[in-house]
């Protein structure tokens, strides 16, 4: 149990660890890259304007006011103009209304041709920005402003390459990838160290109530033992008084149940701490509801209850003797609580890769605030199922236990006045993974 809580802990931290890595990975990388993009759009629309400068074109209101300060400045310091790394790869190309080049004042080969589609929206909005992909993948951010001069070129298009920024961020992205990898092993050994630091005390202590709940059993029920026997011995020395007799009665009847109480605490105690084997073996379905009817029929013809099969198909996987404890914790409660003249039905049939064994009878049925708790230890519904109470509450824990020890899943529905439904799914014999 705890090494399962253990483990869900782990890559609990592990995720929440590994989220945080991601967004701040995310983050670094998204910095960067707008980075490379608002530097290169600076650059371009510098460039832009040094251009119109040059040309004696009125300045677009659309080109920012840092980048006409600056075209203006490098006028009077062509210094200026020559310093900047990022201006030197940028290309530009005076174009007509059609898109054409009318010829290329640049002194290196161009990464790309002129772009029309760039070319048409200039004309039409009077500038165009965007970022072409070429037929090598790599890209290329153009810029394209609308000259408003009657003579010379309709267009100017200046841009540069994003290769470089390219290759950049994808080295970025694999050192990311690479620090997040060692990152995930360091964050995963210490999230299990972590985990199993923190659930110690409660593994402790768990263990403690485990060993405290079997060494008081195991003392309990040797005394239980010595007291129905003294008290059967005490019985038949009473045997001519009525009154002592039933004295006696009632202390091997509370003699019984609270042997059988201890027997359910010693019970649940291994489930919890998953020390009960199951056996899992194909089991015809048929046969074993048919020995329930046959040892139950008896008990519930003298309660006046109908005990029949109505439906028996397929064949489950699981343990016999734990099934079997199972059906009589259920059908047990099914007669306790139909009353006389009712009916108490078993059925079992396929349900797609599962088999499902239900338990329904016609009493009084459960009112709706009691279900959510009706597998809880020590719940009892007192009012909507009968009167009589002889149950120590455990009956249904039990049974979910063993259930879900055999890759079953059992529910209850329930309708005050119209009766009561127990449902049990296992694996059909063949499909270990069918729920």
């Amino acid at each position: 149990m705890f090494s399962t809580l253990r483990l869900r802990l782990t890559l609990l931290y592990l995720g929440a660890a590994a989220a945080l890595l991601v967004l701040l990975g995310a983050g670094m990388y998204w910095l960067i890259a707008e980075y490379f993009r608002t530097t290169t759009d600076a650059a371009l629309e510098y460039k832009m304007a040094f251009e119109f400068r040059q040309l004696g074109a009125p300045m677009p209101s659309t080109l920012p006011v840092a980048a006409r300060s600056l075209a203006q400045q490098a006028l009077t310091e062509p210094a200026l103009a020559a310093q900047s790394s990022e201006l030197a790869a940028i290309y530009v190309l005076p174009l007509d209304r059609t898109g054409r080049a009318l010829f290329n004042p640049n002194t290196f080969a161009l990464p790309s041709q002129p772009d029309p589609a760039a070319a048409s929206e200039a004309l039409r909005q009077g500038f165009d920005r965007r970022t072409l992909v070429l037929a090598d993948g790599s890209r290329v951010r153009v810029l394209t402003y609308r000259l408003t001069r009657e003579d010379g070129p309709a267009l100017i298009q200046v841009g540069r390459t994003l290769r470089g920024q390219d290759e950049a961020l994808q080295r970025l992205l694999l050192g990311l990838v690479a620090i997040a990898c060692g990152g995930a092993a360091l964050l995963g050994w210490s999230s299990w160290w972590l985990a199993g630091r923190s659930l110690r005390p409660a593994e402790e202590a768990w263990e403690r109530q485990q060993a405290f709940i079997a060494n008081a059993s195991h003392e309990i029920r040797a005394p239980l033992t010595l007291l129905r026997a003294s008290a059967e011995v005490a019985r038949l020395s009473y045997e001519s008084d009525a009154t002592q007799r039933e004295l006696l009665d009632d202390v091997v009847d509370e003699a019984d149940h609270m042997t059988q109480l201890v027997e359910d605490l010693l019970l649940l105690s291994r489930l919890d701490a998953q020390r009960v084997t199951v056996e899992r073996t194909p089991l015809p379905i048929a046969p074993l509801l048919g020995d329930l009817q046959r040892q139950l029929g008896r008990v519930a013809n003298e309660r006046g209850i109908t005990l029949q099969v109505t439906q028996a198909n397929g064949t489950i996987l699981g343990d016999a003797a734990k099934l079997r404890q199972v059906l009589l914790i259920v059908v047990d409660n099914a007669l306790r609580h139909t009353p006389a003249g009712g009916a108490v039905r078993l059925s079992a049939q396929p349900r797609g890769k599962s088999i499902e064994l239900a338990v329904a009878d016609n009493g009084e049925g459960i009112a709706p605030e009691h279900l959510p708790h009706l597998f809880e230890r020590f719940y009892r519904v007192d009012s909507s199922r009968g009167q009589e109470q002889h149950g120590s509450g455990l009956g249904l824990s039990i049974a979910k236990a063993l259930i879900e020890a055999q890759d079953g899943r059992i529910s209850i529905v329930s309708q005050v006045k119209a009766g009561t439904t127990v449902t049990l799914r296992l694996p059909a014999a063949g499909d270990r993974y069918s729920l």
